[in-house]
């Protein structure tokens, strides 16, 4: 079995990332979401950056790789960002929605569970596609997630499983973007007017940034 064949036969049709509508600015002047070492690096997003982790010392070789999500936000994470470090109110949540082809580019790895845990297993190809979708993922110490029935197909075992992009993800991948409201939709699409960035269609979707099960 290939990784086209795997995200096929589990109807995998997102990957997906979550950020501000500063980060979404600054992801159509790029045409790129990029690392967080890069985002460091580029003059241009020194303004308005404003990562969605204060501190990634725990993951420091893994810096110049974008982090997503297969088909669903990492709601753990998002929590923490939305209601703890984040919790101003001069910007909104958005998500931004590449095409799975994504994950069949050179040297993408794979994690079942957030890359910082001691349970965590990381590799790169199918094997490393495979084992985030096992019937049991070894979080941390007792902790584990565990695919019970009914569990979505097209979703990881563990939520916070992560794909690892080396360097940024071009946004000639990018499919649609989910935001909360008509208001949010209205200044994405002049972010992009202001940016010439290609016109992307944005949904109205809130039940995405909530937490289902």
């Amino acid at each position: 079995m290939s990784i086209e064949q795997f995200i096929e036969q589990r109807g995998i049709e997102s990957v997906v990332h979550f950020t501000t509508n500063r980060g979404s600015l600054g992801i159509f002047a790029c045409n790129a979401l990029k690392s967080r070492q890069r985002l460091n690096a580029d003059e241009q997003l020194k303004h308005i950056f404003q990562p969605n982790a204060r501190y990634r010392d725990k993951d420091l070789a893994w810096l110049d790789y974008a982090n997503l999500s297969i088909s669903r936000i990492n709601m753990n994470f998002f929590n923490t960002c939305s209601g703890s470090w984040h919790r101003e109110r001069d910007f909104f949540w958005c998500i931004f929605d590449f095409a799975p082809e994504i994950m069949l580019h050179d040297n993408v790895q794979f994690t079942t569970t957030n890359n910082i845990y001691t349970g965590n297993l990381r590799s790169p190809g199918l094997e490393g596609l495979q084992r985030a979708f096992q019937q049991t993922t070894h979080q941390y110490s007792n902790h584990y997630a565990e695919r019970t029935e009914g569990f979505p197909e097209n979703e990881t075992t563990c939520n916070q499983a992560e794909i690892l992009y080396p360097g940024e993800v071009s946004t000639r991948y990018l499919q649609r973007i989910y935001v909360r409201c008509e208001e949010h939709s209205d200044e994405l699409a002049g972010q992009m007017a202001a940016t010439a960035h290609r016109a992307v269609e944005v949904f109205v979707r809130p039940e995405l940034f909530e937490k289902i099960r």
